[in-house]
């Protein structure tokens, strides 16, 4: 656990031991930082995501599991150290919504909600790893960490679209409040673990400085703001870096540091 004030509070070093031979991929990738996977049309996202919505608060539509992949993935690894880039993505305003609607309403926007942020990590390349409140956990795993990057911050820049001409718009429709999201990244070494002797059925999970650390960025991004680790935005396309600021915290904001520099872990917000 990464606690503040301590030596708990100091990142691990993301060094070349702690990465795998394969993290920059080729040299075409390095170059570009782009991924071959096919471009998601975000338009055909949006229509898509009104459509489940709409079924939703008609209905109840039950959405397909998304968790699914994630846990067939880390059971085929389960003890094992990967580097991966972590998503934390938390719904703002889910407490306006439960003093206002009644409550089978409040259950359907924020499961809706949580499965399009899934929908939109899934297609992205990435895994659910968890649903937890009005939280949903993402982790991006690919042979080079710059194409997870790039992969990462496109699903982020597509949730919040999605939230902004998406979702919102139809919740306008019913009178509902507005929803919005905060979203935090980071990059780092995790351990798969599973918690029993069951290889089916034993819990399975990530451990690890970046899973703690992506939550800490998140839990200081505005609504609809995505904050990442500066391991993240090294990573990134420069065409991506262009989109991104260096955060200046206020005394005592921030208390995180590097292992490698020993001063404060860098924090970039996104400014486009």
């Amino acid at each position: 656990m990464i606690m503040e004030n301590n030596d708990d509070s100091v990142l691990p070093s993301t060094s070349s031991e702690q990465e795998d031979t394969n993290q920059k991929g080729s040299v075409v990738d390095m170059m570009l930082g782009k991924s071959s996977e096919k471009v998601i049309d975000s338009e055909t996202m949006i229509q898509e995501t009104q459509k489940r919505i709409w079924s939703s608060l008609k209905k109840g539509i039950e959405y397909d599991a998304t968790v699914d992949r994630s846990d067939a993935y880390l059971r085929q690894h389960v003890h094992e150290k990967q580097s991966m880039v972590v998503m934390y993505v938390d719904l703002v305003g889910s407490t306006d919504i439960t003093l206002t609607l009644p409550e089978e309403k409040v259950a359907i926007i924020i499961s809706s909600f949580a499965q399009e942020m899934a929908f939109a990590v899934k297609h992205h390349g990435g895994f659910v790893l968890k649903f937890v409140g009005d939280a949903v956990i993402g982790y991006f795993v690919h042979a080079s960490s710059l194409i997870a990057a790039d992969n990462a911050i496109s699903a982020g820049k597509s949730m919040i679209k999605i939230i902004q001409e998406g979702i919102n718009p139809i919740l306008n429709q019913y009178d509902y409040p507005d929803l919005f999201v905060k979203i935090g990244i980071d990059f780092g070494t995790n351990m798969i673990v599973r918690y029993g002797s069951d290889a089916e059925k034993s819990h399975v999970d990530l451990l690890g400085p970046a899973m703690n650390i992506a939550a800490k960025i998140q839990g200081k991004a505005k609504p609809q703001e995505i904050l990442i680790g500066e391991d993240v935005y090294n990573r990134i396309h420069p065409s991506l870096r262009k989109e991104f600021s260096k955060k200046i915290w206020d005394e005592d904001e921030w208390k995180y540091h590097s292992r490698e520099t020993g001063e404060l872990y860098p924090v970039y917000y996104h400014s486009d």
